[in-house]
């Protein structure tokens, strides 16, 4: 078609008029041409951008600064981890599960081992002090994920003090990780039937202290920030999402607790003892990211609380079990390392070598194979930091999962994000988002 045949608005350029047509009938093409906003623009915010708390695309449409339309792009950082889990033993499960959500690790552990325990029916054989380390390591958790979304937040909006003061307290958690563990991250810890060890000698002197410093340093927080005008005015009113909204997405967490409603797991369906401890679930009316932010700053408190009440049950008990007595699902626990910090020591293999032949032969087949769960299917969830993590896990009877399928807080919050968004600023994105705290770890499973 000529250029004096178009009728399409063209646009200039060095090589001449240019018409951009992109399909359907020419006439269709002109009308529509002529009805669209020059002002209303398609704009791209990621996959790789600092504000989007990693591989999240959002599809904005603006007309001048206001968002008149707003999606989300995920799918970037998937990982295959459910389908990886029907290949590996139930054991192994844990090694995957942990890598989901990389800021709640032992969430995830935590959940899925809780579910395989209820499919082998050992939920009431599982020791009191695994129970107990399970929810101190959980509660520490809780508090490094908040300070991560504090601390991206604030530095999002330009308070880099916070968001040195969020990582700087991170790293007390972190290293009481790496001293339990072995690990700062991607643990493994938590596994069916109990713990891979126990806690080692000065851990709960080490975990005092930290709780005792990190206690002292809450303040700074809402020194800083809390009633900050210049914070207060970014964060109010922004990404506001009420009561209805929330259960019409499926939105739980610190986003559900600021429409006022004290919805927590922990409280409404207890699970590892928690109906044991004394702490508060902490709410706001405001339904906006300000609110969150006060919801997240408190639980970081209770969660201190549950965190001294564990450290005293642990101190008043002793030395204990960290897994279940029966020796054909209990994975070896309280290995002992080598003089380099690899393999096994061997004083601890001359002991597994000098029982008998044929407990040799099991543990081999126990590491190797994995133990049989019956066939059947069950659903367990916890109350992450992020809001509802469940876990629907299907066996066949075999060594390895049918299917596991994770109902992560991450995936179904994000929902939310076009109702915080439209018919507010370019700028509100940015703090609705960090309001949220996805993790696209979580999301892209």
């Amino acid at each position: 078609m000529s250029t004096q045949d178009a009728e399409a608005p063209g646009r200039a350029t060095t090589e001449g008029t240019v018409y951009t047509v992109t399909g359907g009938d020419w006439d269709e093409v002109v009308e529509a041409a002529a009805r669209a906003d020059d002002e209303r623009i398609i704009v791209n915010m990621g996959p790789q951008h600092p504000s989007t708390h990693g591989v999240l695309r959002l599809i904005l449409e603006i007309d001048g600064e206001t968002v008149t339309e707003a999606r989300c792009g995920i799918g970037y950082l998937h990982t295959g981890i459910e389908k990886n889990m029907e290949f590996r033993n139930w054991t192994q499960g844990s090694t995957f599960v942990t890598r989901m959500d990389y800021l709640t690790p032992l969430f995830n552990e935590t959940a899925y081992c809780l579910a395989v325990e209820k499919l082998l029916g050992i939920t009431e054989d599982v020791p009191e002090r695994a129970t107990v380390i399970r929810v101190l390591m959980m509660e520490l958790n809780r508090i490094s994920s908040h300070l991560v979304c504090l601390a991206t937040g604030g530095m999002e909006i330009g308070s880099t003090t916070l968001m040195i003061y969020g990582f700087r307290d991170r790293e007390i958690i972190l290293d009481i990780f790496e001293l339990v563990t072995g690990l700062r991250m991607n643990h493994a810890y938590v596994r069916p039937g109990g713990l891979a060890q126990d806690l080692p000698p000065g851990a709960l002197d080490q975990i005092r202290e930290g709780v005792k410093t990190l206690r002292s340093r809450m303040h700074e927080y809402d020194k800083l920030a809390t009633n900050n005008p210049v914070f207060k005015a970014r964060l109010v009113d922004v990404g506001y999402l009420d009561l209805a909204g929330c259960m019409a997405l499926g939105a739980t967490g610190p986003i559900l607790r600021s429409t006022g409603l004290p919805h927590d797991l922990r409280k409404s369906e207890p699970y590892c003892g928690y109906e044991q401890y004394e702490f508060e679930v902490p709410t706001t009316d405001t339904c906006d990211s300000y609110g969150r932010f006060l919801i997240r700053l408190a639980e970081m408190e209770q969660s201190l609380r549950i965190v001294e009440q564990c450290l005293d049950q642990l101190r008043g008990s002793g030395a204990g079990r960290v897994m279940v007595a029966d020796k054909k699902i209990a994975w070896p626990a309280q290995l002992s390392l080598g003089p380099d910090g690899m393999g096994n020591s061997l004083d601890h293999i001359r002991t597994i070598m000098g029982e008998s032949m044929e407990a040799l032969i099991h543990h081999f087949k126990l590491v190797t194979e994995g133990f049989h769960v019956p066939a059947g299917q069950a659903y367990t969830a916890v109350e992450s930091p992020k809001g509802e993590l469940g876990v629907h896990v299907v066996s066949d009877g075999g060594t390895r999962p049918y299917r596991v399928h994770f109902r992560d807080p991450s995936f179904t919050n994000l929902q939310s994000m076009a109702a915080m968004c439209e018919g507010g600023q370019v700028a509100d994105v940015i703090v609705a988002v960090a309001g949220i705290d996805p993790v696209m770890g979580g999301v892209d499973r």
